[in-house]
């Protein structure tokens, strides 16, 4: 099985499938929505989550969610989670920009995670010229996992540049990363993997802004080996989604 762990529903579902078929990817797990909104507000959230969890339970085999959160709205955001996790198909939450996540307000949002024993799918970037004001970097990242060991993050993108992100989550057990969000570039996988172990690292492609192919050939083209792409590709999802 393959599990795209990273992507985001700004194709027509049909030709998102149509092309992750071509490339024998399973399932896809959708986050954010059609249109990246900086700061949604709830009603904005809102939409993007009923969004996804159509294309869910039209294509049930095909697509998992993450539920869209604003933290900025500490009580909906946890109103969300009930609605979209609880009651819900969805399999954990993502948050993009919109605080940065070592505010105060994702400790409360963490340790319901934990709770729940879902996934956390952070956008992280070491950008050149400094973050946008709420956006996170892995060292925030790092400090928000050290306090919550208990809940499960994928650290999406590497932190980009992510020679320094890697290193910056050594020591941080509940953090995997994804493949996603950057060029094709040799080296990342093998260093991910040489750093973290391939048990941390997860297949994500952040399509539609990026091909499947290309973030699929990280992996395929890696210097590593057959069982530690097996893993990557598919079998640490499966494993901690319980697929």
């Amino acid at each position: 099985m393959i599990v795209d762990c990273h992507v985001h529903p700004t194709s027509p579902p049909d030709q998102m499938l149509h092309y992750a078929d071509r490339m024998s990817i399973d399932k896809l797990c959708l986050s954010l929505g059609p249109h990246f909104i900086q700061q949604p507000t709830p009603e904005q959230v809102e939409a993007d989550n009923d969004f996804n969890r159509r294309l869910v339970e039209v294509y049930p085999d095909r697509f998992l969610a993450y539920a869209n959160l604003n933290p900025n709205y500490l009580e909906h955001s946890l109103r969300e989670i009930e609605r979209c996790l609880v009651d819900g198909p969805f399999i954990g939450i993502k948050l993009w920009v919109a605080m940065r996540c070592d505010h105060a307000n994702c400790d409360v949002i963490a340790e319901r995670i934990a709770e729940l024993g879902a996934l956390v799918l952070q956008h992280t970037f070491y950008r050149t010229g400094g973050n946008l004001a709420g956006e996170s970097s892995p060292a925030d990242l790092a400090a928000l996992a050290d306090r919550h060991p208990q809940t499960t993050f994928i650290m999406a993108h590497g932190g980009l540049n992510w020679e320094k992100g890697l290193k910056t989550v050594i020591e941080q057990e509940n953090i995997l990363v994804d493949t996603c969000g950057f060029d094709p570039e040799m080296g990342y996988t093998e260093m991910a993997v040489r750093l973290l172990g391939a048990e941390r690292v997860v297949y994500g492609s952040d399509g539609a802004g990026r091909s499947f192919a290309s973030q699929l050939a990280k992996v395929y083209g890696a210097d590593i080996t057959e069982s530690e792409k097996t893993a990557i590709l598919g079998g640490n999802m499966e494993r901690i989604l319980g697929l």
